[in-house]
């Protein structure tokens, strides 16, 4: 995990190294992958398989959790059951890693009240930061099991399946590493990020956190050591989507927000941005700035 500082001007994050979540971590993170039973609402049709022996059974098969979390209910008793998402990596990707590496996941996604099949997809974990982005369906296909038959063994086999085609994300990932950006297209990178992230249905942003802010390195190794500039980070593609997504998934940034009280006064009020805790939200905003990525390089290779 990283220690954040997001008190302003102290940007300087802390790397810590992540080892393996053991089992009696993962039932305190997300006790509802380990549900006794599915939950009262599903019919007799929903074959209930506990996501805890698919754990077991990735983690025979040399996959390591390293995060995990899960929704939440209002409806009491329903916590037990809800999503759930939870990101492996396989012994084989862990080896002789250091600073700055990106190592591909398998991120496993399922519910035991019918909110969700089972889902496999593709992760990408760099290890600089505290979250990893999700890669789109347009490079490594995802994989939907429904609650029927052998899950245990077709979720195994689908994870091999995605580690297999984890080269194509890590060719994407260097490609992204090669690309210089100028201080406009990061700009621009950011801009797009913030609606992304704050724009309501009409895409009106209310936020007063601003694209700038979004660009802030929060750790030393993503600085612009060329200017030295810790308003800025590197001028490369992926660091730039790191350190813009960072932003977007953890919250943490501040700004003031005026407006115009019954009376017609000027009222200022400070807002932080919150962290990205929905697991449908957190999938969908990865999976857009990857695509967002995708198409600022494809306008750098035609320019």
């Amino acid at each position: 995990m990283n220690m954040h500082n997001f008190t302003p001007g102290a940007p300087i994050n802390r790397s810590i190294p992540q080892t393996a979540l053991t089992l009696d971590q993962l039932r305190t993170l997300v006790p509802s992958a380990f549900a006794a039973g599915k939950h009262e609402s599903r019919s007799d049709k929903f074959t209930y398989i506990p996501t805890g022996d698919v754990i077991a059974g990735l983690m025979h098969e040399g996959f390591q959790p390293f995060k995990a979390v899960q929704s939440r209910s209002r409806i009491p008793g329903k916590t037990e059951f809800t999503k759930h998402m939870i990101r492996f990596r396989h012994v084989d990707s862990l080896s002789a890693l250091k600073v700055g590496d990106t190592v591909p996941e398998v991120v496993i996604v399922n519910a035991h009240d019918g909110t969700a099949a089972y889902s496999i997809s593709e992760g990408l974990w760099r290890l600089v930061c505290s979250n990893g982005l999700m890669v789109p369906d347009s490079i490594v296909q995802s994989l939907k099991i429904p609650h029927r038959g052998n899950i245990v063994d077709e979720v195994i086999e689908g994870s091999f399946q995605i580690v297999q085609q984890s080269e194509k994300a890590l060719a994407k990932v260097e490609e992204f590493t090669q690309l210089r950006l100028t201080d406009g297209e990061q700009d621009a990178f950011a801009d797009a990020a913030r609606e992304l992230r704050f724009a309501d249905a009409e895409g009106k942003i209310q936020t007063p956190v601003t694209a700038a802010q979004l660009l802030r390195p929060r750790r030393r190794e993503d600085m612009d050591s060329t200017e030295r500039n810790w308003n800025r980070p590197a001028h490369d593609l992926w660091t730039t989507v790191n350190v813009v997504q960072e932003h977007v998934i953890k919250g943490g940034d501040t700004g003031t927000k005026t407006a115009i009280d019954e009376h017609g006064r000027f009222t200022r009020r400070r807002a932080t941005t919150r962290e990205v805790k929905n697991i449908d939200m957190d999938m969908r905003l990865n999976r857009a700035l990857f695509t967002l990525a995708e198409r600022m390089a494809t306008l750098k290779k035609a320019a």
